[in-house]
């Protein structure tokens, strides 16, 4: 990987249930084959009207929404919960989120996010006649270290996981234990030119290796199973 180009899509309209928006995407974007379109879960949502109606302001009502969003809580700190979702994704309030909604609704995480995914990589084959992966990402906060990033919920035609395990480092080490969380990291790039203020809910990366792009990808490759997680 000589260069890798991330572009910020602009231009989307307003994003609402039934949208289709590998359409959306299409008309905004100018694709090419190998490109990995990242896009928010915020639109992704949105489009699969997973939109609820609550009030911010009622306490009771959010810790309710946000419980039946959960397959268990984990840790609770005054009105934050830290919960395991049906996915097996580990976040904060089960990914229920108030940011960037119409006033009195909140946004659930989508159903299915690799399902999502397949849709809008199938939807631009079927528009654009290019075969692109799709991450779609979210943003989360991190044990140990302060500040946000965004990671992939759902992804389609990008592997989740590089294994370098028995490869050789460049000294010439075998390399036990290295997985590389190739769809976090194309997550967390589109990030820095989509930004939290700025309206843009899709990024372009190009240029990445072929050798990450292939079907079957599955985000539950990169869930640690609990069995292996110290800290559950």
């Amino acid at each position: 990987m000589n260069r890798l180009e991330i572009l910020a899509v602009e231009g989307l309209g307003e994003i609402a249930a039934g949208c289709d928006l590998a359409a959306e995407i299409v008309s905004a974007a100018s694709l090419e084959d190998g490109d990995v379109v990242v896009v928010t879960q915020k639109i992704v949502s949105k489009a699969e009207g997973r939109l609820r109606a609550v009030d911010a302001g009622d306490l009771v009502e959010r810790r309710r929404l946000v419980e039946g969003e959960s397959s268990r809580v984990l840790r609770r700190r005054g009105e934050l919960l830290i919960c395991e979702t049906p996915h097996g994704f580990v976040c904060a309030n089960a990914g229920v989120d108030f940011s960037n909604v119409p006033e009195g609704f909140a946004a659930l995480l989508p159903a299915d996010p690799d399902r999502s995914a397949r849709r809008i990589r199938d939807g631009i084959r079927m528009h654009g006649s290019v075969g692109v992966g799709v991450v779609v990402s979210d943003t989360f906060g991190r044990p140990w270290r302060r500040g946000l990033t965004d990671a992939a919920i759902g992804c389609a035609g990008v592997l989740p996981i590089l294994d370098l395990r028995g490869s050789e480092d460049a000294t010439g080490r075998s390399l036990q234990v290295t997985e590389v969380a190739i769809a976090d990291e194309i997550a967390a790039a589109a990030e820095l030119v989509m930004g939290k203020d700025r309206n843009v809910p899709v990024a372009v990366l190009r240029g990445l290796p072929s050798s990450w792009l292939g079907s079957g990808s599955v985000t539950a490759d990169l869930l640690r199973p609990a069995r292996e997680d110290l800290f559950r």
